[in-house]
């Protein structure tokens, strides 16, 4: 899939290229209402962050109603090329009745402005805000907002954030500018970007890596607690550190602990951990993009909620804070720890099979309310998986689908949501997706999982792939991914080591990882 529109996805595309304005129905945030409201900017107040607008809002219809208020940033069209207009932040009042005003207000961040350099014209590999004039618009919906009076002028080019390039595309010869015109997009070396820390390649093929050759079940309370063992509870009570608790485990019991485990439990999606010699939990998951999903044949039932479609079109965080706290409170109930939700793919395009599934078009209305939604399941101390990370925006073959995109399309687009959520939210897991981002599967993408998500994120948590994807176990490990789902390899990973190519200490960093979870729970 050649991601040649570039950023230009959604309402972005429409507002900006030209001729492609009139076959818009319904602009991005159009909504209607029973009653009419006022809206008007009282006060702007710029920090070195950002800016913060103050907005009243009036009801002045006839009946109670609610109102989304939103601002979008329209930055200068310089040597990168940008949208006409980009949301920059959003709040819904509370029910204002008849006559009756509220005060919100409005946060812009100078980051969030920022356009990703990745071919030197301003920085090389950095965040960076163009000289010019900076203008803001206030209103529902992009096409109606309305134009505030301040604004403010960047005399010279200033450079935030300083980066190294990463996921660089090999087969993405051109991309989208703002004209509608395209341009030559140069192309990294191809490579595998774990070669290096590979000795040797563990020999044999996808057929080896059927299910019916995985490890032999083992199910909670089947093994008694070992001698001599310290158990995790230990660690929980501050008698032993993490790290002297991962440290007893063999080699073996650390491939194990890397895998899923079949659930013993209402859940129907697995679980991990599950080591009851050593006083580890089996760690039981729920799939469900709208409620909790088990196991049908338990004849327990649980709330269907609306679609993330839905939720998103409500604008408001409380709404997807109070989906989310429900389902948090129905896992716990049900003696499960993680909920595989929320799924925040960009709508790149409306043919894809799971659009429901995912929030927006735009990635900072995804990420605030999937953020939001986060916060919610985990006020219950059970656990968020944010999914499909990243660029997975088709379901049609996705298991064997390169996703060919820019540096900054990644960075502005479909990696947007997810950073937004891990520095807002610190969400338990995040899920690799299934394809592959510019010819390297993510779940084996060391830039990606480590480089982007821990080195520049600063993200902690657990990283789990989706299910039966087609990815070596090893090759995971190394790049950052330290949960194998639905079950591991664990014959192939000991090959793996028996060849030089992984290491006890790359188990351990991944073991830590799932201990640390399971502790949070």
């Amino acid at each position: 899939m050649d991601y040649t529109e570039d950023i230009y996805v959604g309402y972005r595309y429409f507002e900006t290229i030209p001729g492609a304005a009139g076959k818009v129905v319904y602009p991005f945030g159009y909504g209607l209402s029973y009653t009419s409201f006022k809206e008007k900017v009282t006060g702007v107040f710029e920090s070195a962050e950002g800016f913060d607008l103050d907005v009243s809002v009036t009801n002045t219809g006839t009946v109670s109603g609610k109102h989304v208020v939103a601002v979008y940033a329209a930055v200068p069209d310089g040597k990168l090329g940008k949208a006409a207009r980009v949301l920059a932040d959003f709040a819904k009042t509370k029910e204002l009745c008849p006559g009756e005003s509220t005060e919100l207000t409005l946060h812009v961040s100078r980051y969030s402005l920022a356009s990703y350099d990745d071919t030197g014209r301003v920085s090389e590999a950095s965040y960076v805000l163009e000289a010019g004039c900076y203008k803001f618009y206030l209103g529902a919906d992009v096409r109606t907002a309305v134009k505030i009076d301040y604004g403010f002028e960047l005399k010279k080019d200033e450079v935030l954030c300083r980066l190294t390039h990463k996921l660089v595309p090999v087969e993405l010869p051109k991309r989208m500018r703002s004209d509608g015109s395209f341009e030559e997009l140069p192309q990294g070396p191809r490579r595998d970007i774990n070669e290096c820390l590979l000795k040797r390649m563990v020999p044999g093929s996808e057929e080896a890596m059927a299910p019916e050759v995985r490890f032999a079940a083992r199910h909670l309370l089947t093994k008694p607690f070992k001698e001599g063992a310290r158990p995790l509870k230990d660690v929980a009570e501050g008698k032993l550190s993490l790290d002297e608790f991962a440290e007893q485990l063999s080699d073996d019991e650390l491939i194990f602990l890397l895998g899923g485990q079949p659930n013993t439990g209402v859940g129907n999606v697995y679980g991990f951990g599950n080591m009851p010699e050593y006083g580890i939990p089996n760690a039981q998951m729920a799939d469900g993009p709208a409620g909790i999903r088990l196991a049908k044949e338990t004849g327990v039932v649980t709330t269907a909620f609306p679609c993330a479609n839905v939720i998103a079109n409500t604008w408001s965080r409380e709404v997807a804070r109070e989906v989310g706290f429900a389902g948090g409170e129905e896992l716990k109930e049900n003696n499960l720890c993680v909920w595989l939700t929320p799924a925040v793919n960009i709508h790149r395009n409306p043919m894809c099979g799971r659009n429901f599934e995912y929030f927006s078009e735009d990635p900072y209305l995804t990420g605030k309310l999937a953020g939001a939604m986060v916060k919610g399941i985990q006020e219950n101390r059970v656990g968020a998986s944010v999914k499909h990370f990243a660029a997975n925006n088709k379901e049609t073959n996705r298991k064997h689908s390169d996703s060919r995109v820019s540096e900054r399309a990644l960075r502005e687009i479909y990696l947007k949501a997810f950073e937004i959520i891990v520095k807002d939210a610190d969400p338990y897991t995040i899920m690799s997706s299934y394809n592959a981002i510019n010819g390297v599967r993510t779940s084996e993408n060391r830039e990606l999982l480590t480089g982007i998500l821990r080195d520049e994120w600063k993200y902690e948590g657990l990283v789990i792939t989706d299910w039966w994807c087609r990815s070596e176990q090893y090759r995971e490990i190394l790049a950052g991914n330290d949960l194998k789902m639905a079950t591991g390899f664990p014959e192939r990973v000991k090959e793996a080591m028996k060849l030089g190519a992984v290491h006890r200490k790359d188990l351990l960093v991944c073991a830590v990882h799932v201990l640390k979870t399971i502790l949070r729970f």
